[in-house]
């Protein structure tokens, strides 16, 4: 099957949609597909083979951060020519209701679209200002894929229409078979953390409170960060004696990320909220590390309610300090986490999540062609 996969954000930054994007192009090419994927970037980004530059992003912020956009008359005719030239059996575009490239292809496609939406936001400034057009897109797509069950409400409740229930996947080899960083997680202890930590809804500040009133009782115990951002903003507030018990590795290659993640007794996810499913977590649960998260729901929902991971009240440092000091004191809680963990990942592998997609894709060419389909999305409940 030829495959056309639209990102709308920059793949040379990290984020959620572009792994995703990433991670299903590969599975897909391994399966046998062929799969091109239009992205923002330049031509000398080093972006994988299959990926077709679009050309220069700008930053705009939209849902609680600042992602890197393509949109106008230039981005526009560089789509029509990547379809034209394409020849794609099948369309699948991300976030279409983002204003960036995979709105542009939802309004040049001339067959099946499959749409895959990935956040649980049902309002901003941004959709707003280009309300008539999002009606137009709606329109034209063929299938609809939400990653969570918020995600799916909000195609029920605010987008007129349902949708498959397909989460996001996990290499998981990837990520088993990593190898720890020199040293690390150590004898006394290490906690990860990986994200836009300068970003307020990852709850970077809120991990720090919680690891300064740790580390202080518990001489040695590290705290690992990856991401973006600047060391300064990481370290504010830190007392001098315990800075140099937190290393920031800064923005980390898939490779290390797996790797960083096997580094550490305890990844967390400290999260306030705009989340719709967490990657993140499966990533960690692939790599054999136990979690702390955010009760959020889409987290609850990845962590099995609580039996693969440990859940505390979004937003109360205290509850998080208590929760990494039993799980840090308790390494056969932490095994039996894990245990419970590999079982519930695995079904986030992303050769059985593909699978899924490809019968969407299926069904999208079949309503395209004038067959009736009359079995209902498959929602995931």
């Amino acid at each position: 099957m030829r495959i056309g996969i639209v990102c709308p954000y920059s793949l040379d930054v990290p984020g959620g949609v572009q792994n995703h994007v990433r991670d299903l192009a590969e599975a897909l090419i391994g399966m046998g597909h062929s799969v091109s994927v239009l992205a923002p970037g330049e031509d000398d980004s080093g972006l994988p083979p299959y990926v077709v530059p679009a050309g220069r992003s700008v930053p705009v912020r939209y849902n609680g951060s600042v992602a890197r956009l393509s949109f106008g008359p230039i981005s526009a005719t560089r789509v029509r020519r990547w379809l034209a030239s394409g020849h794609f059996d099948v369309l699948h575009v991300h976030e279409p209701v983002t204003p960036s490239l995979s709105m542009l292809a939802v309004l040049s496609a001339r067959g099946p679209v499959v749409a895959t939406f990935h956040t649980a936001m049902t309002r901003s400034r941004t959709m707003a200002a280009v309300q008539g057009m999002l009606q137009l897109v709606l329109e034209r797509i063929t299938a609809r894929i939400a990653v969570s069950d918020l995600a799916r409400k909000v195609q029920v409740e605010h987008l007129g229409g349902s949708a498959w229930e397909i989460p996001n996947g996990v290499a998981i080899a990837r990520f088993a078979t990593a190898t720890p960083l020199p040293g690390w997680p150590g004898p006394d202890g290490a906690i990860g953390f990986l994200g836009r930590y300068t970003e307020p809804r990852k709850g970077f500040d809120l991990l720090r409170t919680a690891w300064v009133r740790l580390a202080s009782d518990r001489p040695g115990l590290r705290l690992l960060v990856a991401g973006p951002g600047e060391p300064e903003a990481a370290l504010e507030g830190v007392p001098a004696a315990l800075r140099d018990q937190i290393v920031l590795l800064g923005k980390v290659s898939e490779t290390d990320k797996a790797r960083m993640l096997r580094s550490v007794d305890c990844y967390v996810a400290p999260n306030t909220g705009g989340e719709s499913f967490g990657m993140i977590l499966t990533e960690a649960m692939a790599a054999g590390t136990p979690v702390v998260a955010s009760d959020l729901d889409a987290f609850r929902r990845v962590l099995d309610a609580g039996r693969a991971g440990v859940l505390f009240p979004a937003g109360d440092a205290d509850a998080l300090a208590r929760a990494l000091a039993t799980l840090l004191d308790s390494p056969k809680r932490r095994a039996a986490l894990v245990e419970r963990a590999a079982g519930v990942v695995s079904a986030y592998d992303w050769r059985v999540v593909a699978e899924r997609v490809l019968e969407v894709y299926a069904t999208a060419i079949e309503v395209e062609v004038g067959t009736v389909v009359t079995d209902e999305p498959d929602t995931g409940s």
